[in-house]
């Protein structure tokens, strides 16, 4: 009877459980994901310079023989090969990193030549890999140079179905020629390309001299030295410092170039000059991983938002090499200043950061210098240098084995030949009788009988020897340090000339040059001075008439709204906008709304509270100051420059509590050097400006004494002018009462009723 599938006892899932702490056990995962993101993911092998998935993609390609001088094959092809043998990860990623490696200005050496749509500068996307090619190119094979020489170890793949090198031992300096970039977790990695004949340099003094200084280095080792050429414009100081210590960041700018130009400066400033005294601006090279596209769309933004007035019109007539036009405004424009403003507001000035952090040769990461990279990445080339001797030394002494074993069998032909007629068993008759090996036995058997003429002995005999000769070369090699020393700068030089600065591949394209000192500019200097009249209503509607019109002159404006202030000023001022609650906002007289219509409200420019009034509008003089007080009593000077408000949400000047408000803000004329304060009880009190002090924040000092009410206005004169008020009525007549001193008291006075003939509002 069959046995009842019932009694089958099914395990109790929970049985699995571990009883552990969450965090303990939440670490230990993480960590792991951390160390396998760090060391196999995300950070460049110090040796080849490579991520394992730039790696497996050079393998995949090599096994399907994709040379340089063989027919390129489908990108697909390649992709699948590395996604199924090599690497598991997605193809997206996969064919991702294999078209930076392909693209000219990605990698300063491609390592992949592509054929079909790669991506380009504008920032397109490559074509998907189904439609493209691609095979190796030589600095490639040049980089796994040695693989079949047992200079690395083989480690098994993901499945255990094949192998794959665990690095690639070519003398290509990969890691600084190509650089890396990589976000792992806790630690990142930022290495810009470099020239390799530079690299190379650097190399030689060091294994000549090993206690070299880090100054020397840098003689010869400049800097960066993109794909995309550019400029790097920071002092030699601090290019050195970075890669020092292995952190930095360098400023990297577009070329300015003009290869028309008839003279030799106006070409190296990128002027063309187009008769009639007029010139643009040429753009040949852009910062390295800066899209062209967006660096056109950043240009043309800024001259839509009016912060490039002198600019007129940005044009790409680029073909295999860029270029961009910058026509100015004006024949009269300073070309740089032009050159300046683009520097700060778009991404022709940008900041590459430098981060040397990599995996040694135990995979640890480590951020290192410049000197000790070098070290590092030559212990390396040395330890590959006597893994090729010795594996060398292996395949010379099998074949001096089996060398020997047919020189004896010629030596004793007739004998051999007789053995291998009349015995069953020739093989062991022969080890026997001439002491073979079973190699040399084996071999000899094996044997056409073509090879029995004379000239195959004289032919073993020469081998023999020329083994022989090699052997006693690599013995004295991996016996000497010297030797392997030599051989190392020997096999550099060689890779010196074929990248050197006079060939197509190898000359510097970056410049390092530091850049002379930055034109001193603001906005206002370009922007069109022009006087306009600034009208701002009481509900907050702004507008600016052109011209300075006559103040006196009625505006219109909407139903149930009147004018709040009105004001002169150009088009280059900037305007301090108050408000009651104590904050500061800065307007810009140039982006006005015109005065055809009723202007715009300012709460659409500025984020002012919907509580808050508009206490006050000055237009910013550099060096003014301005009286603050609030109804309080409490108040202070404030310089103006210390006013202006970068973003709209303004600037919190006066601090104020419990429902006080900000109830004066007049401008500090220069020469006064008296304050007077008139209360809301219709006391006045006069005090030396000395006493009030110069904040940039706060609520300020008490400047008049109140039992009850509080302030209702203040000012400055100067005192031996006396002070005045308006006069009522029609006019602009005005009072001035000379004889003040009575009212003079220490600030914080309580004061005393003010002279006959004083406004009834108690205002000034």
């Amino acid at each position: 009877m069959a046995a009842d599938d019932t009694d089958i006892i099914e395990p109790d899932p929970f049985d699995a459980i571990v009883d552990a702490p969450f965090d303990a056990a939440l670490e230990e995962r993480y960590l792991v994901y951390a160390l396998s993101t760090i060391t196999a993911r995300s950070l460049p092998d110090l040796r080849d310079g490579l991520k394992p998935v730039h790696r497996r993609l050079l393998w995949a390609m090599r096994q399907l023989k994709l040379n340089p001088t063989d027919a390129f094959k489908k990108s697909a092809r390649v992709v699948g090969d590395v996604i199924g043998k090599y690497h598991p990860h997605g193809d997206t990623s996969v064919y991702d990193a294999m078209v930076r490696l392909a693209q000219d200005f990605s990698l300063r050496y491609p390592l992949v030549e592509g054929q079909g749509n790669f991506g380009n500068i504008d920032g397109d996307n490559a074509a998907a890999y189904r439609y493209t090619e691609a095979r190796l190119t030589k600095t490639a094979l040049r980089l796994m140079d040695g693989l079949d020489q047992g200079t690395v170890d083989f480690i098994p793949t993901y499945n255990n179905e094949d192998e794959e090198p665990e690095i690639f031992p070519g003398l290509f300096p990969n890691l600084l020629a190509n650089g890396a970039s990589g976000i792992a977790v806790g630690m990142a990695t930022n290495i810009p390309s470099h020239n390799v004949a530079e690299v190379v340099d650097a190399t030689l003094e060091l294994i000549d001299n090993p206690h070299v200084e880090h100054a020397r280095l840098m003689e010869l080792f400049h800097g960066p030295d993109f794909a995309t050429g550019g400029l790097v414009v920071d002092s030699p100081a601090s290019i050195s410092a970075a890669y020092e210590t292995g952190r930095g960041a360098f400023r990297v700018r577009g070329r300015f170039h003009a290869e028309e130009a008839e003279k030799e400066a106006d070409r190296e400033a990128g002027i063309e000059r187009l008769g009639g005294g007029q010139w643009q601006l040429v753009v040949s090279e852009i910062p390295y991983q800066v899209p062209k596209g967006k660096l056109i769309e950043q240009i043309a933004a800024a001259i839509a938002d009016k912060k490039l007035p002198i600019l007129e019109d940005v044009r790409d007539e680029s073909d295999e090499k860029i270029r961009l036009v910058l026509v100015p405004r004006s024949r009269n424009v300073d070309p740089e200043l032009l050159k300046e403003s683009l520097y700060k507001l778009t991404d022709l000035e940008t900041r590459f950061s430098l981060n040397l952090n990599v995996l040694d040769a135990t995979r640890t990461p480590m951020v290192m210098g410049l000197k000790e990279l070098l070290e590092n990445w030559v212990r390396s080339q040395i330890d590959i240098l006597q893994r090729r001797s010795q594996h060398r030394l292996d395949q010379i002494a099998r074949r001096l084995e089996l060398v020997e074993g047919y020189i004896i069998a010629f030596l004793n032909l007739d004998r051999v030949i007789e053995i291998i007629r009349t015995e069953d068993e020739p093989k062991a008759v022969m080890m026997e009788e001439f002491k073979l090996t079973d190699r040399q036995a084996e071999a000899i058997l094996n044997m056409r009988l073509r090879s029995l003429r004379k000239l195959e002995e004289m032919q073993l005999r020469t081998e023999k020897d020329e083994l022989l000769a090699e052997k006693d070369e690599l013995d004295k090699l991996l016996g000497s340090p010297a030797r392997q020393r030599t051989r190392l700068k020997k096999d550099l030089r060689a890779l010196h000339k074929e990248y050197g600065p006079e060939t197509e591949l190898g000359r510097r394209r970056t410049t390092i040059a530091e850049a002379a000192p930055a034109v001193e500019f603001s906005m206002d200097a370009m922007i069109e001075k022009e006087p306009v009249t600034v009208i701002l209503s009481k509900r907050g509607w702004i507008r600016a008439a052109k011209g300075h019109v006559d103040l006196e002159q009625e505006f219109k404006f909407k139903e149930g709204d009147e004018l709040g202030f009105i004001a002169h000023a150009q088009t280059t001022d900037k305007l301090l906008l108050a408000t009651s609650d104590g904050r500061f906002f800065t307007l810009g007289a140039d982006k006005l709304p015109g005065a055809r219509g009723f202007g715009e409200p300012v709460q659409s420019t500025l984020d002012i509270d919907a509580e808050a009034q508009i206490s006050a509008m000055i237009v910013h003089q550099p060096e003014g100051r301005l009286l603050l007080a609030a109804d309080t009593g409490k108040g202070f000077s404030a310089n103006t420059a210390d006013l202006l408000a970068e973003t709209r949400k303004g600037r919190q000047v006066v601090n104020l509590k419990d429902g006080a408000r900000l109830a004066v803000v007049r401008p500090i004329p220069a020469g006064h050097d008296h304050v007077a304060v008139v209360g809301e009880n219709r006391k006045l009190v006069v005090f030396n400006l000395e006493e009030l002090p110069v904040m940039t924040r706060g609520q300020g000092v008490k400047l008049q004494n109140y039992r009850d009410g509080g302030l209702s206005d203040a000012t400055t004169f100067v005192l031996e002018e006396g002070l005045s008020w308006t006069m009522g009525g029609k006019g602009d007549r005005t009072r001035t009462e000379s004889d003040i001193w009575q009212w003079k008291v220490a600030r914080g006075g309580a004061g005393r009723m003010p002279p006959t003939g004083f406004p009834k509002d108690n205002r000034f």
